[in-house]
């Protein structure tokens, strides 16, 4: 086992995490059933959880701006392309909270932190726009890094919530589900 792997178990091992995962929860779904938007944000119309499709815009953005600003020298670019970033963040949070309550315990551990990570990384975008706009293209590339990094984190606990944990998975189609478990079971059978 990798010792990103073995950090990873540890997140959805973290039981300190039970009481404020389920806090986090409850507030989510009081606010998006509250809001009547659960159906559109949790996917159903689609087949599928929106918020993978929906962290493209930020994420490619953002990694859109580190070029600009690096490559070409082009801190006016970086920086609209980080608040075109930053513009697409909320509705891309509110899709991720609101299939939060769905999530089983485990996932909830791994889920929070993954927040935790991506607010500290939105937290340091906006830092890096502001200071763009300041004129202090340094500082502006330094918070641009180490937003990127904390999204970076982010996304590799997405990636294990989604891919490794299996979170949203099948949630709009039970046939693939029971497909999918027989197939694994077979397998273990084997």
């Amino acid at each position: 086992m990798s010792s990103l792997h073995a950090l990873l178990a540890r997140v959805e091992d973290a039981d300190s995490l039970d009481d404020t995962t389920d806090v986090a929860a409850h507030l989510a779904d009081r606010i998006v059933d509250r809001a009547g938007l659960a159906d559109l944000l949790r996917g159903s119309w689609l087949g599928h959880p929106v918020h993978p499709l929906l962290v493209t815009v930020p994420i490619g953005t953002w990694m859109a701006a580190a070029v600009f600003d690096a490559g070409f020298k082009d801190a006016t670019t970086a920086r609209r392309l980080i608040g075109i970033g930053l513009a697409a963040t909320p509705p891309t949070v509110l899709a991720g909270w609101a299939d939060y309550p769905l999530l089983d315990r485990r996932q909830r551990r791994v889920g929070l932190v993954h927040a935790l990570s991506n607010a500290v990384g939105a937290a340091l975008l906006s830092l890096s726009y502001r200071a763009y706009g300041r004129e202090r293209q340094r500082a502006g590339r330094a918070y641009l890094l180490l937003g990127l990094g904390a999204i970076g984190v982010g996304g590799a606990l997405g990636g294990h919530l989604s891919y490794a944990q299996g979170a949203g998975m099948f949630r709009w189609q039970p046939w693939r589900a029971l497909t999918n478990r027989s197939a694994a079971e077979h397998l273990r059978a084997a």
